[in-house]
């Protein structure tokens, strides 16, 4: 009973998270971290570490997904990723030092907003738009924000994917997929630096709670990549508005029956 019960909250978990990586670059850890501890009774900053590690694969899947759809900027998104995977560690170090009950809730508040903020406000910028943006000036933007973002990954186990996201399309005037392919694409190597920083600090989880997440957030993931990269502006944000403000009120409740 208790595996099976396992099976189908990882499941759940992996489907939630999945469906918010491959449409809007969100970490799995806003949504697995939760739902672990709530129904499993895991230890937070382990859950975390999870998730991380869930986020890894899902997102390159994700991300190859977005490139063959010629959906993905990887010059500016390396830029960027220096930045963030530096002090995705610091983040992660910052993390360990504070109460397990402050990781994730910035994470969860940013997935709520940004998804009311797509419904109400879509983004509808085009390719041809975003090549007015000065190489020079889309570099230093990347370096910048990407500290910011890896601060928020390591200390909040997120991923950086919700600010990412919000800063590719707002800051750096990225069209949506566009933006969410090379926020999954910094993101699978974030989270595996999250991962291994977590894991070098707290240890190994278990192996088959991990593999189950893993795998079900993978397979999500691919399935909702390959459904955003032939949907329409319109279509997408609204999908992807939908999916986060849903995501959003769930991890909500998930944080509550934690406390």
């Amino acid at each position: 009973m208790n595996v099976l019960f396992t099976i189908v909250v990882t499941f759940f978990a992996g489907m939630g998270a999945g469906l918010g990586t491959g449409f809007a670059g969100m970490s799995a850890a806003a949504v697995i971290s939760p739902m672990l501890i709530a129904f499993l009774g895991m230890d937070p900053y382990m859950a975390v570490g999870i998730a991380l590690s869930s986020d890894v694969l899902a997102s390159a899947v994700s991300a190859y997904t977005y490139h063959k759809n010629k959906n993905l900027d990887i010059k500016n998104g390396l830029i960027m990723m220096a930045s963030v995977l530096v002090f995705t560690v610091v983040g992660s170090y910052l993390a360990s030092l504070l109460p397990s009950a402050t990781m994730g809730s910035f994470s969860v508040f940013m997935t709520f907003l940004l998804g009311i903020k797509f419904i109400v406000r879509p983004v509808m910028t085009t390719k041809e738009a975003m090549q007015g943006v000065s190489a020079k000036k889309r570099a230093i933007q990347s370096v910048v924000c990407g500290v910011c973002i890896g601060l928020i990954c390591g200390f909040v186990g997120a991923g950086g994917g919700m600010m990412m996201l919000l800063i590719l399309t707002s800051v750096l005037g990225y069209e949506l997929k566009t933006a969410v392919g090379t926020s999954v694409f910094i993101m699978t190597f974030t989270a595996l630096t999250g991962a291994v920083s977590h894991f070098a600090i707290g240890g190994m989880p278990d192996p088959f709670v991990l593999a189950l997440c893993v795998v079900f957030t993978l397979l999500w993931a691919r399935i909702a990549a390959v459904f955003a990269n032939k949907a329409e502006p319109k279509t997408l944000n609204r999908a992807t508005g939908i999916v986060l403000v849903v995501l959003g009120i769930v991890v909500m409740g998930f944080n509550f029956l934690t406390k």
